[in-house]
């Protein structure tokens, strides 16, 4: 059995893909000093093109518009991505994304974003991406220069100064092109202090996502007693809910009401509804989420391209096939669990543990019940105090059932 694969009732018919991840370029011109994806275990990007190439592009476009034809799409989500994919040139991001209008069915509106450092945006590339419709995510660490201190160059040099211009260019110039900002959640932090200066940036939308780590290569600080990401998550939390008016949309935040309302909400952090994102490498390969590197070489990979398969060949993947059938993929004490519908047993690349795959609780198990219980108090209307912190799960021992 792949490593990816879960026992469980596999899905009658699988969730079409509905947001395509593409790699426009491969490299990045920043040295950030915790990526996972060029400092992390998978080096597969030594060995593809640094960018996509006119027909990688082509070929993309064409298994899109296929998809999106067969499953009969009213819409998808095209995200340009690297690397930094501005290295691409923003006129190559509007070709493409051009091309891709042009081949999907008619009815079937395309959504393209491209998510960025923010380092390379000028004037000229802003008014290229907005002239296709491009909209702009950027990522993040913080709204200060002290927060953004491990995300340098390849000189050393901080990128702060040129990302915070570009930043502040997007929301000054261009802000209906303005998509939001992705930041990584560091306990180190001060979370009012975080959250108080990404405001400034004027996002429309905030992304505040747990750093990928997993019971085999744990993330910073989940060797300390308590829940250091789940008293970040509630203290903002706070802080948004208090404000009196929708300062910014905070997705995590909003998907978690949603699920504690019984409402629908897609996530990759939370919650059970199926996988529908895929990813297409420079190269033109055909690969499940960037996330999945962070566990092992090649755990993203699925032996498929563009040039000779389709994406329903993607969807007949194993680690796919996991993804998309629900609670029958976690682990019994996930199934068990009265925070299964909204938890949803967490983001899948952090439940890994090396010998036991993927069918285990999150890394976060304990963070992501701290904050779930804070939020549900929270829409109760009580004062919420800080509940005590659950114990954090355990990794299997090496003789429990595993996927080999």
């Amino acid at each position: 059995m792949s490593p990816q694969a879960a026992p469980g009732r596999i899905p009658e018919k699988p969730i079409p893909f509905r947001q395509f991840i593409v790699k426009v370029h491969g490299r990045c011109n920043l040295a950030c000093r915790y990526c996972y994806l060029y400092e992390g275990p998978d080096r597969g990007w030594h060995g593809r093109p640094a960018a996509a190439a006119a027909d990688v592009l082509d070929r993309t476009a064409h298994r899109i518009a296929e998809h999106a034809r067969d499953h009969g799409l009213t819409g998808v989500s095209l995200v340009l991505h690297g690397g930094e994919p501005l290295l691409a040139g923003a006129d190559t991001l509007g070709r493409f994304t051009d091309l891709v209008r042009d081949r999907v069915p008619a009815g079937c509106a395309v959504h393209p974003t491209v998510q960025t450092n923010a380092t390379l945006l000028t004037g000229r590339r802003m008014a290229a991406l907005a002239r296709h419709g491009i909209r702009v995510g950027i990522s993040l660490d913080g709204g200060l220069a002290a927060h953004n201190a491990r995300r340098v160059d390849r000189s050393g040099r901080p990128s702060w100064p040129a990302a915070s211009r570009g930043a502040r260019l997007v929301a000054d110039r261009f802000p209906r092109s303005y998509a939001g900002i992705l930041t990584v959640v560091d306990p180190a932090l001060d979370p009012l202090e975080t959250y108080d200066s990404l405001l400034v940036l004027r996002p429309p939308a905030l992304d505040l996502l747990l750093p990928h780590g997993n019971w085999s290569a744990p993330p910073p600080r989940l060797d300390r007693p308590g829940t250091p990401y789940g008293d970040w998550l509630c203290t903002v939390f706070d802080r948004w809910w208090g404000a009196g008016r929708r300062e910014t949309r905070v997705r995590l935040f909003e998907e978690c009401l949603a699920l504690l309302l019984g409402l629908p909400a897609a996530t990759e952090s939370l919650g059970l509804a199926p996988f529908d994102a895929v990813v297409i490498e420079t190269d033109g390969s055909i690969e499940q989420v960037d996330s999945l590197k962070s566990a092992y070489a090649g755990a993203a990979e699925t032996g498929l391209d563009v040039f000779r398969h389709g994406f329903d060949e993607a969807l007949r993947h194993p680690g796919v096939v996991a993804r998309q059938a629900g609670a029958a993929a976690l682990a019994a004490e996930c199934r068990a669990c009265p925070l299964l519908t909204v938890c949803g047993g967490g983001h899948y690349a952090h439940r890994y543990r090396a010998g036991h795959g993927f069918a285990n609780p999150s890394v976060y198990c304990a963070d992501l019940q701290r904050f779930i219980h804070h939020v549900a108090k929270r829409l109760a209307g009580q004062a919420a105090p800080a509940p005590r912190a659950p114990a954090r799960v355990s990794p299997p021992a090496p003789w429990e059932g595993s996927n080999p």
